[in-house]
């Protein structure tokens, strides 16, 4: 059976917000899919949508109104416990202050996961260890997050989302905290993860510059898409 190229798919979505007695149109009719294997940087000025449509697209919040499907499945007809463990289960998520536990290490903050997910500790470990193999970080297992830079504390947030194979990586301004030479680090570790692994990467971004890693661009500007590029590589 053919596989299905279309990984995500938006129609119509708004998303409104009260504002005294106004109304701020954070997301304003967008439409567009995203396939399996694509790299996407979202970008525009601050207020223009990004970030809301990132947590809709990740499950993390609901649009006013309009259609959102992954894998096939639309996600408006699931009930909130399904989305839960479908975004726990299929989506990973970098995010820009790493979000890990200083007490443990590298390879804790990864396989403490699977052990919530179910999996035998053995089993965690050799799905972590493969994990932080990916990003780089053969090694530094055993360091704990002040015992790492902060590219590689990212590369561990980094090797935490892609452990339990996400169909998706949302990456919410995954560089802002760091320095340009470690920027480029971590953004070569996510287009490695894609051109090898075929990992489908979202990313909002505020930098233009990162757009050489990615292989398509969606402007957004008051709300609505503005602009919508595949880049040549």
């Amino acid at each position: 059976m053919k596989e299905e190229k279309t990984l995500l798919k938006i129609k119509n979505m708004c998303r409104y917000y009260k504002s005294g007695e106004g109304e701020v149109r954070a997301l304003d009719n967008v439409n567009f899919e995203i396939e399996k294997g694509e790299f996407v940087a979202v970008i525009g000025a601050s207020g223009s949508g990004k970030t809301t449509m990132l947590r809709i697209l990740g499950l993390m919040d609901n649009p006013t109104k309009g259609e959102y499907s992954v894998q096939g499945l639309n996600v408006e007809d699931l009930p909130e416990a399904e989305r839960t463990y479908y975004r726990l289960t299929h989506l990973g998520y970098v995010f820009q202050d790493y979000a890990l536990m200083n007490e443990m290490s590298a390879l804790e903050n990864v396989y403490v996961l699977s052990l919530m997910g179910g999996k035998s500790k053995k089993e965690s470990i050799a799905i972590a260890k493969e994990a932080l193999n990916k990003v780089g970080l053969e090694g530094k297992e055993n360091r704990v997050p002040d015992e790492l830079s902060g590219g590689e504390k990212q590369r561990v947030a980094i090797a935490r989302a892609i452990s339990k194979k996400p169909a998706i990586l949302f990456g919410d301004e995954p560089c802002a905290n760091l320095d340009t030479k470690t920027s480029e680090q971590v953004l070569e570790v996510l287009k490695d993860l894609n051109k090898k692994h075929n990992q489908t990467i979202v990313m909002v971004t505020h930098e233009l510059w990162h757009l050489k890693y990615v292989s398509r661009v969606i402007e957004l500007k008051d709300g609505k898409i503005v602009s919508d590029k595949k880049l040549k590589k």
